[in-house]
């Protein structure tokens, strides 16, 4: 009995050690969730209140968010029925959209970082092509839209091109500014070790630049989403930004309302992707 008695007790104290561990974690995890979370949760709910009381009186011209969950309420529960043609849920539309963004956003991160890495590190290519640079990224996302629909004729082509022409110029811009700032220490050792291009791209030219360029990126991917929703309000088809102007034709402004708040989160979505495979590659963090 003695020795059962003496076992017992050590694995009382093994429990109050691994208590003494759990119990700590558990309330870091809370505090935690308290200060990141609760905050916005508790902003939304306020805002979700306000906007409730707003829009309650028969005079208001916006619907309650009570009435827009309720009007939307099939659209939310059921987003992936397909009816044929253009009568599909929210999901179809979001990934029309989002292939569209992928695809020209891959086309302005591959030019854009190829671009800037050039003027970042060639003085008369950054002469060149700077000026040329600061004059085209001013242009309106929209006013390309007609010129790339003369010269593709197609709508998914035109599209792809208004993105990659919109989210280049972050990327360009930033990636350049991260070359030309790379340390002139780093340089001189790649000259003693007699890196090779390709070894001075990964060992030296990425590390440096990965918190510039994924800055240029997160504007890039803003930029391409925003891009995205208002051409395809001209464009039309399947697509998120189709999908808000016709229910402005049919007056359903729940539906508009629906489709902004996706809208919203997937832009959200995108940013953070855009964010943790930064933080991955290493050197870049959201602030």
């Amino acid at each position: 009995m003695a020795v059962k008695t003496d076992v017992l007790t050590k694995a009382d104290l093994g429990g109050e050690g691994i208590l003494a561990t759990l119990v700590p974690r558990a309330a870091s995890g809370l505090r935690m969730f308290a200060s990141r979370v609760l905050p916005p949760i508790l902003f939304m709910g306020l805002l979700l209140a306000i906007w409730e009381i707003a829009c309650s009186s028969p005079d208001a011209t916006l619907p309650p968010p009570s009435t827009v969950l309720a009007d939307t309420w099939e659209l939310i529960v059921d987003p992936f029925y397909d009816k044929g043609n253009l009568d599909k849920g929210l999901f179809w539309h979001l990934a029309s959209s989002l292939q569209r963004v992928a695809i020209g956003f891959a086309i302005a991160a591959g030019v854009g970082i190829a671009l800037g890495v050039l003027i970042g590190q060639s003085t008369l290519a950054f002469r060149g092509l700077d000026p040329i640079f600061q004059v085209l990224r001013t242009v309106p996302p929209l006013a390309w839209l007609p010129l790339s629909l003369a010269a593709f004729r197609h709508a998914d082509p035109s599209a792809i091109f208004v993105i990659a022409i919109t989210a280049v110029w972050p990327i360009i811009l930033n990636t350049a500014v991260g070359i030309r700032n790379i340390p002139q220490d780093y340089r001189n050792v790649a000259r003693v070790l007699q890196l090779n291009g390709f070894e001075y791209f990964f060992k030296v030219m990425l590390p440096a630049t990965v918190p510039f360029m994924f800055t240029g990126l997160k504007i890039g991917i803003g930029l391409s989403w925003l891009a995205i929703v208002a051409a395809e309000m001209l464009i039309g088809g399947v697509g998120i930004g189709f999908f808000i102007w016709d229910a402005w034709n049919s007056s359903l402004i729940s539906e508009i309302i629906l489709a902004l708040v996706y809208v919203g989160l997937v832009g959200f979505m995108l940013d953070r992707i855009i964010t943790f495979v930064g933080s991955r590659i290493g050197g870049y963090s959201q602030q």
